[in-house]
């Protein structure tokens, strides 16, 4: 459920931000900098500490390296699954929310990696260890 949570968010921050419904902190702070520039910047705060902290939290985990890997095999998958005839992408705005969809699996499995390496090794990164 916590990795779950993790991609969750990450995909509405993803959405958030960008989105080809037309419902997006960009296209609207375009159309409304000049009337609304007070919430477009503190909108636009909220929008990068949330970045701030996927990113981080991701680049300490698994590090640039480890995102690129992350979204290739992503992409291979998705090939795969294209090849064998599961996913039919017509669009352009398919192909954007594939890509978001990919962007958010990265995300959430960056904030999640620590947890599962953890888990799987029993080693535990500094970041976890409890001050007394």
């Amino acid at each position: 459920m916590g990795f779950f949570l993790r991609w969750l968010f990450a995909f509405l921050l993803l959405t958030a931000t960008y989105n080809p419904t037309g419902f997006n902190y960009l296209e609207w702070a375009v159309a409304n900098y000049v009337e609304e520039l007070p919430m477009t910047v503190f909108l636009g705060l909220l929008l990068s500490i949330g970045y701030l902290v996927y990113l981080r939290a991701t680049l300490r985990s698994i590090g640039a390296g480890g995102m690129f890997l992350i979204l290739i095999v992503l992409c291979a998958l998705m090939w795969v699954l294209y090849d064998w005839g599961l996913l039919a992408p017509t669009g352009e705005v398919a192909y954007t929310w594939l890509g978001i969809f990919a962007l958010s699996i990265v995300l959430g499995i960056g904030l999640s990696w620590s947890i599962v390496r953890r888990n799987l090794s029993g080693q535990v990164d500094m970041d976890d260890v409890e001050e007394e």
